[in-house]
């Protein structure tokens, strides 16, 4: 949010006496003098602000002063502020950062909804790998300036071989697994977790074993979490990088 400058205090009475809302103004204000600095119509601006105070839920929150607001309030705050010019690109940094899980979650389908309401070109740099996969359709792997990967989110599986995760609830004792090529990720009295990469026993294979010797409450197969795959790839680097844009010695 954009915040009214300070005028310089004459002495040290002054700066301990100003009222801190000067340099911590509400949204209104912030939302009033961006439609100054894109020179918007005042009616178009008063009729575009209100649908986007509608849309972010901001009608509780215009007056109080930036300060007052949670993080995850300021961030609805800051986002309806990036689209009162209606821009067709729009540059998030790190928007869900130091949110709790609803508070992420919302913005998250707020981004969402004005790429696909508005056709806004989203750029959205990120280390949550659960932005990534709830908001983006295309992922950029960048490391140390050069270029990894550019393709679909839903390819980055794909690139390296998968490894499948095991996830079991036992009713009896866990007696192990003679299936070769099977680890045990983790272990406690009444659940296992095995991983079964490419190349070992099919994951066919190791249930059949598991229902065999053991009595199972639950069972479930998971992909690896999409952050192991990313920190994989960036492990791999210039190995996976288009030719042309490894990195440079």
């Amino acid at each position: 949010m954009a915040a009214a400058p300070a005028a310089c205090p004459p002495h040290r009475h002054a700066l301990r006496t100003a009222e801190p809302d000067v340099v911590a103004p509400p949204p209104t204000d912030t939302f009033d003098l961006l439609a100054a600095i894109y020179d918007l119509d005042r009616n178009e601006y008063r009729e575009r602000r209100e649908e986007l105070v509608a849309r972010f839920g901001l009608g509780d929150l215009l007056d109080v002063p930036v300060r007052k607001l949670s993080l995850g309030e300021r961030m609805r705050c800051e986002l309806a502020a990036a689209l009162l010019h209606r821009p067709v690109v729009l540059f998030l940094d790190e928007p869900t950062i130091g949110l709790d899980p609803l508070a992420k979650a919302s913005v998250r389908d707020l981004i969402r909804q004005v790429n696909t309401e508005e056709r806004v070109t989203i750029f959205l740099t990120s280390h949550d790998a659960g932005d990534v996969e709830r908001v983006c359709r295309r992922a950029v792997l960048i490391d140390r300036g050069h270029l990894i990967l550019d393709l679909p989110v839903e390819a980055l599986h794909r690139v390296i071989p998968e490894r499948r995760r095991i996830v079991v609830h036992l009713a009896s004792p866990w007696r192990g697994i003679g299936v070769g090529g099977v680890r045990v990720q983790q272990l406690s009295p009444h659940s296992v977790t095995l991983e079964v990469g490419p190349g070992d026993a099919s994951v066919d294979t190791v249930v059949a074993e598991l229902l065999r010797h053991h009595m199972i409450e639950d069972l479930r197969i998971e992909a690896p979490p999409l952050e192991d795959v990313i920190a994989e790839l960036y492990r791999r680097g210039a190995a996976l990088a288009p030719a042309g844009h490894g990195r440079h010695g």
